[in-house]
């Protein structure tokens, strides 16, 4: 390991796909091989001027990057105290952050000769833009979610459609974001000489956990950038909110390494953390176990059976968090707490009302908890948030959480 990167937090994961006790690579024997090309081909990218100039390119003149760093100057004023910063990758094409990993793994697969490709979605955005980059490419394209987010995200649903993807429900399990994952892996094992799997978060197997938050984390370096020309130093907090917790990771990791700045994942809290598990804060009433292929915090029973967790976001509806983060919690480095759905419904209304920003539920989760913080630090401190994706999606869903008649 290089001199610079011992005792650094941006090291990881070992070449077992580590991060300390976290992630891993637990697949059948007929899985291991995709993984091992996959993995073999990432490695080859990463070296490679010519994937990386491709990836540029479609991020400048498709996706829209950089996304910008907004002074939420109303909202700052209403909450009386730091001074608010949105990182707006709401804006990106598809209308969320989920485009910035579907890209680099598209260009990878078309690398391996894939010529289909699945998903999973919970929200639908990841659906979205998976069904977006196989529009654009030629690409067959084969999204799988749970039959209760096809019903509470119909809009992506209809916008998966439209761009040519076959939307496959999922009733097996709560019919959630867990169950589509599932499905997937299995779907992944049949098909496996012409199929890449594109998973949406930094779950998963390894490579995928560290593979995904490398394409997030232009989300991050732009951040250093931007702050710097604005304010002329780093900021001093970070929120993001976390379901698998890719748009999080892709803020946090090119900071992880500057102790000065604080970091903040935000959980779905759900009805509250309670016994019931009526949320899907895993790493807040959670414990370690194995799912999806890597090893992490997870809503789990006495036995080990992995429990439904609850949230009004579809996006964050997951009873388990990615490794990386799991690591981040153990060590200290980054702090995780939990919002309740009411808190993020007031988040909502409030950004719509003083900042005529729509936001997904998912971030509204982050913004609940800039609500509670911001007021209490000085006018000084600086604080990002990524508003990682737009609230089109939600409409119906936050309506008849008002009761309101559409």
């Amino acid at each position: 390991m290089p001199e610079d990167l011992i005792n650094s937090f941006m090291s990881g994961p070992d070449e077992r796909g580590r991060f300390g006790k976290f992630g891993g690579r637990f697949v059948s024997e007929t899985l291991m091989p995709l993984i091992l090309e996959l993995q073999a081909e990432y490695e080859r990218a990463k070296d490679d001027a010519s994937f990386w100039a491709e990836m540029d390119d479609l991020w400048t003149h498709y996706v829209g990057r950089p996304s910008p760093l907004y002074h939420a100057a109303r909202l700052t004023e209403h909450l009386g105290g730091a001074k608010v910063y949105m990182k707006r990758d709401e804006l990106n094409h598809t209308g969320a952050h989920k485009i910035n990993n579907v890209l680099g793994q598209i260009l990878l697969a078309r690398r391996m000769g894939k010529t289909r490709i699945i998903a999973e979605t919970g929200a639908g955005q990841h659906g979205v833009a998976t069904a977006t980059v196989c529009a654009k490419f030629g690409l067959k394209c084969v999204v799988y979610m749970g039959a209760h987010d096809v019903e509470r995200q119909s809009p992506n649903v209809f916008r998966m459609k439209l761009l040519g993807a076959e939307v496959v429900p999922v009733t097996s399990g709560r019919g959630t974001l867990k169950d589509a994952m599932n499905d997937a892996l299995r779907d992944w094992v049949t098909n496996v000489h012409d199929t890449f799997y594109c998973i949406g978060t930094v779950a998963g197997p390894h490579p995928y956990p560290a593979m995904v938050r490398d394409f997030q984390a232009i989300i991050g370096h732009e951040t250093r950038r931007q702050m710097m020309e604005a304010e002329g130093r780093l900021p001093d907090s970070l929120v993001a909110a976390i379901g698998g917790g890719s748009n999080a990771m892709g803020l946090f990791f090119p900071f992880l390494d500057d102790r000065s700045v604080r970091i903040i994942g935000v959980e779905a809290g759900g009805k509250g953390v309670n016994a019931k598990m009526e949320h899907c804060a895993s790493l807040t009433g959670g414990r370690p176990g194995v799912l999806h292929g890597n090893r992490t915090y997870l809503l789990q029973d006495e036995d080990g059976q992995i429990l439904e967790g609850h949230s009004i976001s579809a996006g964050l509806d997951y009873p388990g968090i990615g490794p990386e983060h799991a690591w981040l919690h153990e060590t200290g480095r980054a702090e995780y707490v939990a919002i309740t759905d009411a808190e993020a419904l007031e988040a909502f209304k409030l950004c719509c009302a003083l900042e005529g920003i729509i936001p997904a539920l998912e971030p509204s989760h982050a913004l609940a908890h800039v609500i509670k913080i911001a007021p209490d630090l000085p006018r000084d401190h600086l604080l990002v948030m990524n508003m990682c994706g737009r609230g089109d999606k939600d409409i119906f869903t936050v309506a008849r959480a008002l009761g309101v008649e559409m």
